[in-house]
């Protein structure tokens, strides 16, 4: 599990395979595919993270079965061996949300990297973008779920007594706190009982870099966690959670990512 910076993806650009998988909150009216379209790395393959998640669901972003996924990779071309990159568009760092995916569903952590400051960092750097189409030859993808690495609403419940494992929350603290409405819909405001509040954008510089290893290990030995391999994330609707996965990933070699894929959408309902 790792980070790559935009130098090495330069240079190595055609020996990995690159997605995009920029996703933004619906307030604020972007979408991802249409700025894919117009401006994306070069040989960048789009991941559409609403339509490449479970359909027959209100909440959103929720794991899709394993026979779908192995579709969805095929459609993309990607192989199991295949060294991939990720990289997004968005203030949220959805590219975090495809990274857990595909080691949810079996793909070789160690080749799977996220681009570290995304598409905003690329461009800063003057590096090349495109408009073309990337044309894609199907795979014959294969995935192996690893059920251990996602909870759900009775786990969440039953964990509130049982204090198994360490839920930490990637909303904003407002949000945490209930002081502010939710962004969607018919959810109240709050937060899991005993949960911890660690809002994402406290890991992330202004050039969407995550902040140092130093640091990131300074926000969560904050917490004192007594079992630090068992910590669960969990945010809005499963995508920032994913954010602090990672980030928790790089401090802890051996953590495998695991979230709450209900979320705050599926746990805040009235």
């Amino acid at each position: 599990m790792s980070l790559v910076d935009t130098d090495w993806l330069e240079t190595n650009i055609n020996k990995v395979k690159i997605i995009d998988c920029s996703w933004h909150m619906p307030q604020t009216q972007r979408d991802g595919f249409e700025e894919y379209c117009k401006e994306h790395i070069p040989n960048a393959i789009f991941f559409d993270l609403d339509k490449n998640s479970k359909l027959d669901t209100d909440l959103p972003h929720m794991l899709t079965d394993p026979k779908s996924w192995e579709k969805i990779m095929s459609k993309m071309g990607i192989e199991n061996i295949d060294q991939i990159v990720i990289y997004d568009n968005s203030d949220v760092i959805s590219s975090c949300r495809c990274w857990y995916n595909l080691i949810y569903y079996g793909h070789d952590p160690k080749r799977v990297h996220i681009l570290d400051g995304g598409l905003k960092k690329w461009k800063k750097e003057n590096k090349v973008t495109t408009h073309k189409e990337v044309i894609t030859k199907p795979s014959k993808y294969s995935c192996k779920e690893n059920k251990d690495l996602v909870k759900n609403k009775n786990q969440i419940d039953h964990n509130i007594d049982t204090k198994e494992f360490n839920v930490i929350d990637a909303r904003s603290r407002k949000r945490f706190e209930g002081k502010v409405a939710e962004p969607r819909e018919g959810l109240r405001s709050g937060s899991i009982k005993n949960s911890l509040c660690l809002p994402f954008s406290d890991l992330i510089n202004e050039d969407h870099t995550f902040i140092s290893k130093d640091k990131i290990r300074e926000k969560f030995d904050s917490f004192k966690l007594t079992n630090q391999k068992n910590v669960v994330f969990s945010c809005g609707s499963g995508v920032t959670a994913c954010v602090l996965a990672l980030a928790y990933s790089l401090i802890n070699a051996k953590y495998m990512p695991t979230i709450y894929d209900g979320s705050w959408a599926e746990y805040g309902k009235f």
